[in-house]
């Protein structure tokens, strides 16, 4: 954070005016304790960001975890069996901060706090909640998923007013976590304090059950807890938790050596599992433990353990309270894994649809920014950059319409006839209108397969518009040629956002005029434009992520926005142009972009 709010003084952004070495120092010692507590107290994945405010120059931080229940540390007297250096966190904070707050929300929490500019008056911090009703809803969920632990007395009572309730609020947050770690460290803290003292959780890989094949010399039924039964690999200890968090390594360790073995069928369980009583200190001598088996689909995921110190055997209602959050647990985690796979296909995919390496060209710097937005999905758009031969390079940068496999179909399609056509020496103006044929021909043949198909099986009649739909694509194509004292670019622009063209002097102007989206006019001629760029000329090629990303009702290029920004990189390189307008561009709005990010900056050396 120290080196970020060091680059933005140097940048000379907004509101680094009022920046001082005092507020960093502050602002340094709030997010070391705001970020400890969620280390230590939540166990999640933490999220930090932080903000300066223009016209005041208050710096805001926010430390985000995924352990919505637990209150942040601090804020109670500390108690006198507890160590010193606990409990002091948020009293610093209050005391450096105008104001902090906590807002909760599904599935994660976010501590925050405003520190004043130079002059203005700390240490009377207001803690505030963001919106009554997600305060209501926040305290809610840390009632059902973090409460005090029950005694055994208690359990029926809380299980007749709270059982529901709290499968609904466990399905809730489960139900949206795409990695399967942090379901597990969701399933411990929803387990402990409220049913156990302590759960762990091991995964299997679903296929195999990673039980692999029986050692030689077992028989085929051998085996039990632990590894004694000769089945390698076994799973893995995905998270262990306790009541008492310092007891959670030396637990950990004694599961490691004893942990569930090979699996008797498909049966979810309840069955006994070892006490690891010396592992819990002299209170947790011993107490019941219950293995639950996690299955989703048929297919074996991995095992839930729970244990309570002092008890013979557990309650049924909670036996079978467990076995229902279990279930969930097991389906969360199913559905990580597939995302987790779809996200892999879709990465590798990625990868065959893209150029391994962008050319070098003679003459030229060439820098490209690529920011798929969808991480689980092949992005619309797509680049190249490549030797058309005959001393000729040709660059691309497209953005076909939706994403994901059928975007995927449009560049599969796309990239390679560009080359194709590229390499038998098409002109520019050519290549586009070959291309926009073959995307309507494509597209028909498709819309004409789908409607078989619907027919074959008993859909009944076929409505114009049944299948695919048409595929656009916004394109920006061209060519360099270079020569002594320069580089002769000709392009053309079907409905993609104009290049730009930066003068060595600082003059912008558009490269390229305005026509159709490819693959929605039948026998449309295309026409390119054609200019020189001269030593320090600078030519820039965006997709519409970068010219409609949103700040409220405006977009980045409203009022020849992007232009404004161009004008400001005259004397840059190429490389430094590119990081520029990418930075511009994720500052202009709050949250992060919502489409896919292109740009590319040709440059005439």
């Amino acid at each position: 954070m120290r080196a970020a709010l060091t680059e933005w003084a140097e940048r000379g952004l907004p509101g680094t005016q009022h920046l001082t070495g005092r507020l960093a120092d502050d602002a340094v010692v709030a997010v070391s304790e705001l970020v400890t507590n969620a280390v230590v107290h939540a166990g999640t994945d933490v999220e930090l960001g932080w903000r300066l405010e223009a016209d005041t120059g208050a710096l805001v931080v926010e430390v985000a975890d995924h352990h919505p229940s637990r209150a942040p540390r601090g804020a109670d007297p500390e108690p006198p069996y507890e160590t010193p250096e606990y409990g002091r966190g948020l009293r610093l904070v209050a005391a450096l901060a105008e104001s902090w707050g906590i807002t909760y929300r599904t599935g994660a929490k976010t501590v925050w706090a405003r520190l004043p500019a130079e002059g203005r008056t700390a240490g009377d911090a207001k803690v505030a909640y963001v919106g009554e009703r997600a305060l209501r809803r926040g305290l809610h969920v840390a009632g059902i998923l973090a409460p005090e632990p029950l005694r055994a007395e208690q359990d029926r009572e809380w299980l007749d007013r709270g059982a529901l309730s709290f499968l609904a609020e466990a399905s809730d947050l489960l139900a949206g976590q795409l990695d399967e770690n942090l379901v597990a460290a969701l399933a411990g803290q929803l387990i402990v304090p409220r049913l156990a003292d302590w759960c762990a959780v091991w995964m299997e890989d679903e296929v195999m059950g990673r039980w692999g094949s029986p050692g030689s010399g077992e028989a085929e039924g051998s085996g039990g807890w632990g590894e004694s039964g000769g089945f390698a690999p076994g799973p893995r200890l995905a998270r262990v938790w306790h009541g008492s968090e310092n007891r959670i390594e030396e637990l950990r360790r004694a599961l490691e050596k004893d942990p569930p073995g090979p699996p008797d069928g498909l049966r979810s369980g309840p069955v006994p599992f070892p006490w690891p009583g010396e592992a819990l200190g002299p209170h947790g001598t011993h107490g019941s433990a219950l293995a639950y088996r996690l299955i989703a689909g048929g297919r074996p995921l991995g095992t839930l353990v729970i244990g309570r110190a002092g008890l013979l055997r557990f309650p049924d209602e909670i036996t079978g309270l467990v076995e229902d959050l279990g279930r969930r647990v097991a389906l969360a985690i199913g559905a990580a894994r597939q995302y987790a796979r779809q996200a892999t296909i879709s990465a590798v995919l990625q990868r065959g649809l893209l150029p391994g390496a962008v050319a070098e060209i003679p003459g030229m710097r060439s820098a490209l920014v690529y920011e798929p937005c969808d991480k689980g999905g092949p992005s619309g758009d797509f680049y190249d950059l490549f030797p058309g031969g005959d001393g000729r390079w040709c660059f691309a940068l497209g953005d076909v319409q939706g994403k994901g496999p059928e975007a995927a179909v449009v560049i599969g399609l796309a990239r390679p006839w560009l080359r194709l056509l590229a390499r038998e020496g098409y002109r520019v103006a050519d290549v586009l209108d070959r291309l926009n044929q073959l995307l309507l021909d494509d597209a028909t043949e498709a819309a004409d397969a789908a409607a078989r198909a619907l027919v074959a099986a008993g859909g009944g009649p076929v409505h114009p518009g049944d299948g695919p739909q048409n595929r656009f694509l916004s394109l920006l194509y061209g060519e360099l040629v270079p020569f002594e004292g320069g580089v002769r670019c000709t392009l053309a622009s079907a409905g993609h956002p104009l290049p730009l063209l930066l003068g060595a002097a600082g003059e912008v102007s558009a490269a390229a005029r305005p026509q159709t989206l490819l693959g929605v006019v039948e026998d449309e001629t295309y026409t390119s434009e054609t200019f020189v760029l001269r030593p320090g000329d600078s030519l820039l090629c965006v997709t519409d992520g970068v010219t409609e990303r949103r700040s409220g009702s405006r977009q980045f290029d409203d009022g020849d926005g992007l232009a404004a920004a161009l004008t400001g990189c005259a004397g840059l390189s190429a490389q430094l142009i590119a990081e520029r307008i990418k930075h511009l561009v994720h500052d202009f709005g709050a949250r992060p972009p919502e489409d896919d990010l292109a740009l590319l900056v040709l440059q005439a050396e």
